[in-house]
């Protein structure tokens, strides 16, 4: 029959957006069935016949046959002078079936088939674009960059369907020109106005989780687990990894020798500095891991508030807060806690003739007599002990530590 191209152009898009065959013919079929109840009010006297592959499509009607002058319904029935004019050996009571040509339908009503085909095939195509791309959230893709506008980079995967690339969603570093290649990972696929959009991002921890599989084969094969991600995109980032295989080292695993590893993944994040560290469940030991290259002094924790208090000597705090506060703030999202950073500072002792003016000379003399010459080694003494040892009241000795005493408060 003339098909009018329909067959061949649905087996060109079939080709394209990689459309199964049985759901090609389906559609085609039930396209051309709403036709004919559309002009027949029924199509269950109707048999279509596809053959998708050498782009043919036969419509046949079914029909009884009656005397002459019976026929009450003519898509149902035919006469038995008409059915002979097919075969002359048609008998009444048989059923005849003919073809019906695409052009008996008329003008208008082959242009509404395609219509209704056409609108069929685009809603086929944003179905499995949605429903490809939602089993892909998560992974990443490698597509080309094709437009590039302000707020977004329109990127094509190598079917040319168009994802999109929010600049929220960009390293603050990136920058891309039309045909550049760009890998990213797929966020999310929602629905807009009836039609799919891809939502891309580089800034995703999953991202960097993904990147690492790439590169490390025992993350890959399950040797070693990241256990938390943690990114300030295109500055620093820092990951928690675990091996339950105690041959294995995990921050060496994933940093490779020499950095060979890791480099690749550095390079694509825009020299994203990544920290690997050792994961513990031990609260203490994991935030000490976490402000690494700080050596911490000492570590005060509240569980009920999430805060921890970190002592460390004046010349490690830098290195604890890290350039623009990126090291203690990732530190604190990684392990889930507010941390504060204070200076641990040795209080320096003072030599007891600098409280000359609130302690007689007579008192300091006799403190220096038991080798007493600063203020601490005082306070290291009991009180019992500096009134044994000097001979002196025991309510001046009470002075003077309170005297002493306030000089460290």
């Amino acid at each position: 029959m003339d098909n009018l191209n329909l067959i061949s152009n649905f087996a060109e898009f079939k080709e394209l957006k990689n459309i199964d065959k049985s759901t090609m013919i389906g559609v085609l079929e039930d396209v051309f069935r709403h036709l004919l109840i559309k002009m027949y009010e029924t199509d269950e006297n109707f048999d279509i016949i596809i053959n998708a592959d050498k782009g043919d499509l036969e419509i046949w009607r079914n029909r009884i046959i009656v005397e002459d002058g019976q026929v009450e319904n003519p898509n149902q029935q035919i006469s038995i002078s008409d059915a002979r004019k097919l075969d002359e050996t048609y008998e009444v009571g048989e059923e005849v079936a003919d073809e019906i040509k695409l052009d008996s339908f008329g003008r208008r009503a082959v242009l509404s088939l395609r219509q209704n085909l056409a609108s069929r095939i685009l809603d086929l195509e944003k179905a499995n674009l949605f429903e490809k791309y939602s089993e892909r959230v998560g992974e990443i893709i490698t597509g080309e960059v094709y437009q590039v506008w302000k707020k977004e980079i329109l990127v094509l995967d190598d079917e040319d369907n168009e994802l999109i690339l929010p600049k929220s969603e960009q390293i603050p570093s990136d920058f891309f020109r039309k045909g550049d290649t760009i890998r990213a990972i797929v966020s999310k696929v929602e629905m807009r106005n009836n039609s799919p959009v891809i939502i891309l991002s580089r800034t995703a921890p999953e991202f960097l989780e993904r990147l690492f599989e790439q590169e490390v084969p025992e993350i890959f094969d399950g040797l070693i687990t990241i256990k938390k991600i943690v990114r300030i995109p295109g500055e620093r980032a820092k990951v928690a990894v675990e091996s339950y295989d105690e041959r294995i080292d995990p921050v060496g695993a994933c940093v490779g020798m020499k950095g060979s590893r890791i480099y690749s993944i550095v390079k694509e994040l825009r020299n994203e500095n990544i920290d690997v560290v050792n994961w513990t469940a031990n609260t203490q030991l994991l935030i000490q891991r976490a402000l690494n290259p700080a050596k911490i002094s000492s570590i005060s924790i509240d569980e009920e508030k999430k805060t921890a208090s970190v002592y460390l000597k004046p010349s490690e705090v830098s290195l604890a807060i890290g350039k623009g506060g990126l090291n203690i703030r990732l530190a604190s999202m990684l392990t889930g806690y507010d941390i504060d950073v204070y200076r641990d500072v040795e209080e320096e002792d003072v030599d007891l003739q600098e409280f000359s003016d609130e302690i007689d000379q007579w008192i300091i003399d006799a403190l220096k007599g038991i080798g007493c010459d600063t203020a601490k080694s005082v306070l290291e003494i009991s009180p019992e002990d500096l009134v044994r040892r000097t001979d002196l009241e025991e309510e001046t000795i009470r002075e003077v530590i309170g005297i002493l005493k306030s000089e460290f408060e």
